[in-house]
């Protein structure tokens, strides 16, 4: 293991593992008190105490760890980097995720994505055409989904984008009503432990940090089949076990994950 590994995980040990938001930049003192308050979180001025951050920069917001030999911060970027080469270059509508969800040249399905994360699916089905509505149950997640959503949607290029997307928050079992009955419900819960943690991408560490694993995956499976959605697509990872419940109608695979897609007869 490196030594900025060990490092990091030793003092990682040693903090308080609890999450406060903290602002850098002076001008946004008072939007951060406000995020603050709205999730029911210290609003900090020294770092020092807290495993995780919620900071806000001059240009957005991101989930950063603490502590000695932390990796950078996480934020929900839609204009640039991964995003925007798979926006780009990704395949379009014969990409495995725009056939798993059924998108043909004349169809443009609409779209309940359950486990919304950081929204980087959805954003791309968003490009492809479709309408979806993304909820997020962690309401720290959900914070920064939103602050990408805003960001995004002052860029001429990607602002019709980001008006097919809608964030809610809260648990979509729970949801007292959805605007309008979805033609597909996505799900991507949080994969598997993988054995070798330095193989997890920052991404993964925390998010999982923040919401832990997903051992309801199940439960949401079932609550999705119920609805009146034409087909559910679960995306796993290649060689994971399926979510525990009835077999998928067909599968989609890609490089490095699979889609188990449930149509409605």
């Amino acid at each position: 293991m490196p030594s900025v590994v060990r490092n990091y995980i030793e003092a990682m040990s040693r903090i308080d593992p609890a999450i406060a938001v903290f602002c850098e930049a002076e001008q946004h003192k008072s939007e951060a008190a406000e995020l603050a308050r709205s999730l029911g979180l210290p609003c900090t001025v020294s770092t020092g105490n807290y495993a995780m951050l919620l900071v806000l920069t001059s240009e957005r917001l991101e989930l950063r760890q603490n502590g000695p030999g932390a990796p950078g911060g996480v934020a929900v970027d839609f204009a640039s980097g991964l995003l925007r080469f798979r926006r780009l270059y990704g395949g379009g509508r014969k990409q495995p995720l725009a056939k798993a969800v059924g998108l043909k040249h004349n169809l443009h399905p609409t779209l309940l994505d359950a486990t919304a994360g950081l929204g980087r699916d959805s954003f791309i089905l968003a490009a492809l055409g479709c309408t979806v509505l993304m909820v997020e149950r962690s309401e720290i997640i959900a914070a920064l989904l939103q602050d990408g959503l805003e960001r995004a949607g002052n860029i001429p290029e990607i602002r019709p984008i980001i008006n097919r997307m809608t964030i809610v928050k809260g648990d979509c079992r729970t949801l007292v009503q959805v605007p309008k009955q979805p033609d597909v419900i996505y799900l991507d819960p949080m994969y598997p432990h993988r054995t070798k943690s330095a193989l997890v991408k920052k991404e993964m560490r925390l998010l999982r940090a923040i919401v832990g694993d997903d051992i309801d995956a199940p439960q949401l499976l079932e609550w999705a089949l119920s609805q009146r959605a034409e087909r559910v697509v679960v995306k796993r990872p290649k060689g994971a076990p399926g979510i525990s419940g009835p077999e998928p109608t067909f599968v989609i695979k890609s490089k490095n994950s699979r889609f188990d897609v449930y149509k409605k007869v």
